[in-house]
C-alpha cells in the first residue's frame, strides 16, 4: 500500500478523469488484494471498497502519490499526538485519525500503480508512516496513563513498549536489507515463506492465530484497544489504560522474542 514517484508523474496515458470501476481494474489487482503480509484486515474488510473514491478526488487534484504518503505521515504524528491526552472524546479521535491513515496509506498506492509513478522514496516514506503511527501511538500511550510526571514509570513503560514494537518492526525489515546484501532476490510475500520449519515453533505460531496478539501493535489495534480501555476507564477509573499499556509490554517482549525465533528458523534468510 506505499505510494511511489518517478520523475515524470502523468508519464502514463490514462484517463484524466477515471471510473471507479477503471481504477479497481488497474490499482486494486489481485496481486495487491491477496498479499499476506500487506494487506491490513480494515483494507481487505472495507478500505479497498472506499479507497477508489478518494483516489478519484486526488487524481483530479495533481497531487502526488508521495504527497498522499506525506499526508499519511502527518496524519499518523497527529494520530500520536493526540494519544497522550487521556479521556474517551482523544480516544475517539485517535480512532478516526488511525481510519484516515489507513485510508490514505491506500490511496498512495492506487495512485502510484495509476500512474506507475514508482520509486524507493515513495516506499521509505511509507514506511516512516507506519513506524511514526505504531512507535509514537506507543510512546504516547504511555503519557496518557503517567499525565504530565514524564519521570514516571508509566512514560518510562512508554518508551519501552514504543522501543518493543520498532524492534518488531525492524525485524521483518531487516529481512529484505540482508537478503539485499546478500544478493538474493526480494523474498515472496506469501504465508510459506514465514512459516518456521522447526517443530515447536511452527506449533506456536500455529496457536498464535487463535490468540494473535502479536497483531495488536499496528495502529488500527492500537486505537480500537486505547478506545475500549478508554470506556472501560468510565467504570474503572483509568486502571483500565494502565493494564492496557502492562498488557503491552509483555506482549511485545514476547512478539520481539518469538519474531527473531521465526524468522531465523523460517525460508526468509535461504
Amino acid at each position: 500500500m506505499s505510494g511511489a514517484e518517478a520523475s515524470d508523474p502523468m508519464q502514463v496515458d490514462r484517463p484524466a478523469h477515471p471510473s471507479i470501476a477503471e481504477l479497481r481494474e488497474v490499482t486494486q489487482p489481485p496481486i495487491v488484494r491477496t498479499r499476506a503480509g500487506a494487506e491490513h484486515w480494515v483494507a481487505a474488510l472495507y478500505l479497498r471498497d472506499i479507497s477508489p473514491y478518494l483516489t478519484r478526488v486526488l487524481l483530479r487534484t495533481g497531487i502526488s502519490a508521495n504527497a498522499v504518503t506525506g499526508l499519511m505521515v502527518g496524519t499518523a504524528a497527529v494520530a500520536a499526538l493526540v494519544t497522550a491526552w487521556p479521556g474517551l472524546p482523544t480516544a475517539v479521535v485517535v480512532v478516526l485519525l488511525c481510519q484516515l491513515q489507513m485510508l490514505l496509506d491506500c490511496c498512495d498506492g492506487e495512485i502510484a500503480r495509476w500512474r506507475e509513478t514508482y520509486s524507493p522514496r515513495g516506499v521509505y516514506l511509507d514506511r516512516i508512516g507506519h513506524y511514526t503511527a505504531e512507535c509514537g501511538i506507543s510512546v504516547a500511550l504511555g503519557v496518557r496513563v503517567g499525565g504530565p510526571h514524564l519521570g514516571s514509570v508509566w512514560v518510562s513503560l512508554g518508551l519501552l513498549l514504543g522501543l518493543l514494537v520498532a524492534l518488531n518492526k525492524v525485524e521483518n525489515d531487516l529481512v529484505h536489507v540482508s537478503r539485499h546484501y546478500a544478493g538474493m532476490e526480494q523474498v515472496r510475500d506469501a504465508e510459506v515463506v514465514k512459516v518456521p520449519t522447526g517443530g515447536l515453533l511452527r506449533t506456536a505460531r500455529r496457536a498464535a492465530r487463535f490468540v494473535p496478539f502479536h497483531r495488536v501493535f499496528h495502529s488500527i489495534e492500537l486505537s480500537l484497544l486505547i478506545l475500549l480501555a478508554a470506556l472501560l476507564d468510565l467504570w474503572f477509573g483509568g486502571l483500565a489504560t494502565q493494564w492496557l499499556l502492562v498488557g503491552l509490554v509483555v506482549a511485545a517482549a514476547v512478539t520481539v522474542v518469538g519474531h527473531l525465533a521465526a524468522v531465523l528458523s523460517s525460508s526468509r534468510l535461504r
